[in-house]
């Protein structure tokens, strides 16, 4: 994860109850990605020490366990960065143009300059995370698949180039998360830092009451006197995340109810 703010639910269901569960039955690596951290922030890095060690606290706090992972900085281990100098020398600039969150992103964050090689190759970066530890899966969400297919890719063109087609680099295989993106609070965009629609996990109590109760609901409900409905509703996907009563689920979900922000 790159360490560019606090974590929020969308990392909780996203990323980290599966990266607890992954540790039960695979050999897992998990860094705080910050190079990659750099790619956006390169204009004021401040601030990327502190979130580290605040996403690091909150790793530990979901359940990961050193004893069981191997947890690290990427920073720490200059191989990261060798390596992916090594892939940018035989991967085509088009190939990384093509990625669809690179315009994505840049449309996002107008604020910042993303205009540097360093954002540009990111997903190559990405690539050498994973083809340094002979990976054989990766855990993403299905907005990161096209990331991994572009590194698997470059790392086949590698093999061609320098080792005559052998594998000397393993090509790694997506393992798409079971949950996937949850909503911010505005509703039509996937939970963000950089977009501000946020619930952090170090929220307190009275933080996540107050965030919930601005959440944007019912997208059907124009007015009040418009009856609510359930399909379209932000809120009942975090009730599948959330709410262990299943059965209360199930019942909400079988009627209209009439959405409130609570």
């Amino acid at each position: 994860m790159r360490p560019t703010g606090k974590l929020h639910l969308g990392h909780l269901v996203g990323a980290l109850n599966n990266w607890v569960a992954l540790q039960e039955k695979y050999d897992c690596f998990y860094f705080v990605a910050d190079w990659h951290a750099l790619t956006s922030e390169y204009a004021n890095t401040s601030a990327i020490t502190g979130h580290a060690m605040d996403n690091i606290a909150d790793w530990l706090a979901s359940g990961l366990d050193p004893e069981r992972s191997t947890i690290f900085i990427q920073s720490l281990v200059p191989e990261h960065a060798e390596l992916y100098l090594l892939l940018s020398m035989v991967v085509p600039v088009p190939w990384l143009e093509r990625v669809p969150t690179y315009k994505e992103q840049q449309e996002t964050l107008k604020d910042k300059d993303l205009s540097s090689i360093g954002f540009l190759g990111y997903p190559l970066l990405q690539a050498a995370d994973v083809a340094m530890y002979d990976a054989k899966f990766v855990p993403v969400g299905e907005d990161q698949v096209a990331h991994l297919e572009l590194g698997r890719e470059a790392i086949r063109r590698f093999n061609n180039i320098f080792a005559g087609g052998k594998e000397i680099l393993a090509e790694p295989q997506p393992m798409l998360t079971t949950f996937g993106r949850l909503p911010g609070l505005d509703g039509d965009k996937k939970m963000s830092k950089s977009l501000g629609n946020t619930i952090h996990m170090s929220d307190s109590p009275e933080e996540v009451q107050k965030r919930v109760r601005q959440m944007y609901t019912d997208p059907k409900r124009v007015r009040a006197d418009i009856p609510g409905t359930v399909e379209g509703n932000p809120v009942f996907i975090y009730h599948d995340a959330f709410n262990p009563d299943k059965a209360e689920v199930d019942d909400l979900l079988l009627e209209d109810v009439e959405p409130h922000n609570a």
